[in-house]
């Protein structure tokens, strides 16, 4: 047994690697080779950082821009008895602090960070501190501007070629056209092309479209079907809360989701899902990141997406268990106007883009010349507000802020209150003799909380209050008076998305929006609209559509999507279908034959022979030459 599968077995369970996962591992741990894993949702990612990071002394550094996905993570590892912390935009000063002093003299095993704390002084002084064995960068497309979510911090990635010197790179993605494989390699500074990538292909999930025009119909008779879980998605708020109460009015366990909920409220209907208090969720796409459920057996899409990148991903959380799912898309004429009325909205004028930059500059009170590295609190609801701006006009123009290198914006996060004591233990005892009022406090602070000396600490004001059978506003108070009389660091909870400023502010007429990538960015939006309507509206197998668009060259045709199932409504079994392609083909790959050869040369059944014939006349596979002979389309 290898090192790598005893550690999978004592922290994971498992007692063998999925394909790929272990020669991924070795590439990076063995022969310390920069190394990019293609690995489709679900794929077990995180487990390929994880496990070499463990098999070698000191700490792996893990660059996401997700920080749900990130906290998450270093929960996960905490319950398994491994020590991780992470760093993120909305952190104060002194919890970075601790963090990296930790990471360099506490034993830390994993250090999550988001890429724009590479870039900061406090960072780069402190990593060059550390005995780094790796450096995992999770999502590994936001570097490239031709991915489907670029974020220009991801490009500070490179600086820790300096920082850490000889420290192999391990890239990470889920979903990458060939493009954006090459660039993420190059933007990365791989000395040599290496990937490792597992077929996109998922033999157990059927895609179907279905063109109707009473979606509420159809999507009741997909639920009542299924008696498992699924996940229905939409493009608006509105419309999760709507669909889920129809699905309830009849019968259906149902729930909303999307991004504007609490995070209690979040937690809660998650948990019911998983947990299968809850058959269906509604959401938007802020469900899924993060969510492994293994037995969703349908994924329906009410609307179209607005690329295949991310149909693929979402479609991708059904069957995690390998047995069948469903992903279905219910499309309509309606829906296309929609994507195409979506399009002209994600891309307003460039100076409109300049006048959201200087609203929110001003929003912040910014004066120009200021700000390089700061982060704020970004309330989204009250600054359109205030600036008459509608959200996607807003978020739209971040998004060419972002790619000019100006600010970022991340996702929305739940940050939990925290204390640490900044008094050691001796003058702590002396300021409870003095100050008798707090003792009990503070003795009740420390029965149940471990660690607050040493680190920041999540702590509930609710779980502290019921302990001490008193009310929360109490708590927070003598929480607030020992801060102030600087027993405790208290850092109350918020939630609210951060709004980071890569550079410092300037002025309007030095703020430049590149017009060059203002118009590659709309051709490359527009054809991947155009990828979308044509995975919709086509004839042909929509897993090959899907694969070939991924770059898997000559993709097989899946036999079990809608298109396949039509094909072979004509009587002939996916075998005998396409052993029956395969010879017409290869008789034709060097001469031209009439029908009457190509039934004589086949020892098929004539009349299927024929069928097969006019479905590659159909699908231009084949066509007639000027002799009225078939050829292979040119």
């Amino acid at each position: 047994m290898s090192k790598y599968v005893e550690i999978l077995q004592k922290y994971w369970g498992y007692s063998a690697f999925r394909p790929l996962q272990e020669d991924i591992i070795r590439s990076v741990d063995e022969q310390k080779k920069d190394t990019l894993g293609l690995l489709p949702t679900g794929g077990g990612k995180s487990i390929i950082f994880q496990v070499p990071a463990l098999a070698s002394e000191g700490i792996c550094l893990v660059v996401t821009p997700l920080i749900a996905l990130m906290k998450d993570q270093v929960e996960n590892l905490k319950r398994q008895g491994i020590r991780a912390v992470a760093i993120y935009s909305g952190l104060s000063r002194n919890e970075i602090d601790t963090a990296l002093d930790n990471c360099i003299y506490g034993k830390i095993k994993f250090l999550y960070l988001s890429p724009e704390r590479i870039d900061t002084e406090i960072f780069k002084v402190r990593v060059k501190k550390m005995k780094v064995n790796l450096i995992a960068i999770d999502e590994s497309h936001c570097i490239s501007q031709w991915g489907y979510d670029f974020r220009p911090s991801y490009m500070k990635i490179n600086q820790l070629r300096e920082l850490v010197p000889n420290v192999p790179f391990l890239a990470l993605t889920a979903t990458a056209t060939p493009e954006v494989v090459d660039d993420i390699q190059n933007k990365l500074g791989f000395k040599h092309k290496n990937v490792f990538k597992k077929s996109f292909e998922r033999k157990n999930l059927i895609y179907i479209v279905r063109k109707v025009e009473d979606k509420m119909k159809y999507l009741l008779q997909i639920v009542s079907k299924e008696s498992s879980s699924g996940v229905v998605y939409v493009r608006s708020r509105k419309k999760t809360y709507e669909i889920a109460q129809f699905l309830r009015k009849n019968q259906i366990s149902a729930d909303y989701f999307h991004a504007g909920l609490t995070n209690d409220q979040k937690d809660a209907k998650q948990e019911a899902w998983k947990k299968g208090y809850t058959k269906v969720i509604v959401s938007t796409n802020a469900f899924g990141m993060g969510i492994d459920k293994s037995d969703v057996r349908f994924v329906v899409h009410i609307d179209l997406p607005d690329s295949l990148e991310a149909y693929f991903q979402e479609a991708g959380r059904g069957g995690r268990d390998e047995k069948t799912a469903y992903a279905v898309l219910l499309y309509n004429e309606t829906d296309k106007q929609n994507l195409l009325r979506n399009f002209t909205t994600s891309f307003p004028s460039r100076e409109t883009i300049k006048a959201v930059y200087q609203a929110i500059c001003n929003f912040q009170q910014l004066p120009v010349g200021t700000g390089k590295g700061t982060s704020y609190d970004f309330k989204l609801e009250e600054f359109a507000g205030n600036y008459h701006f509608n959200y996607i006009t807003i978020l739209t123009s971040i998004k060419f802020l972002q790619h000019e290198g100006y600010l970022e914006l991340t996702e929305e996060i739940n940050n939990p209150s925290k204390i640490k004591f900044i008094v050691d233990r001796n003058d702590l005892y002396n300021f409870q003799v003095s100050s008798p009022k707090f003792d009990a406090f503070i003795k009740l602070i420390l029965r149940t909380y471990e660690g607050v000396f040493s680190e920041y600490v999540k702590i509930d004001e609710n779980i502290l209050a019921k302990n001490a059978q008193t009310t929360r506003d109490l708590v927070y108070s003598y929480l607030v008076k020992l801060g102030n009389l600087n027993i405790i660091n208290y850092i109350p909870q918020k939630k609210v998305p951060q709004l980071i400023f890569i550079e410092e502010r300037i002025d309007e007429k030095s703020l430049t929006i590149s017009h060059e990538y203002y118009e590659e960015r709309k051709l490359r939006y527009q054809k991947k609209i155009e990828a979308v309507l044509n995975y919709a509206n086509s004839e042909n197998c929509r897993s090959k559509i899907l694969l070939e668009y991924f770059g898997q060259k000559n993709a097989p045709e899946c036999g079990n999507c809608d298109v396949c199932r039509k094909k072979n409504e004509t009587g002939l079994g996916r075998y005998e279908f396409n052993k029956i392609k395969a010879e017409i083909l290869e008789f034709l790959g060097e001469f031209d034959f009439s029908i009457d050869e190509i039934v004589k040369k086949l020892t098929f059944d004539e009349e299927k022979t024929i069928k097969v014939v006019q479905f590659l006349l159909d699908n231009e596979f084949i066509e007639y030459n000027k002799q009225g002979k078939l050829t292979k389309y040119s």
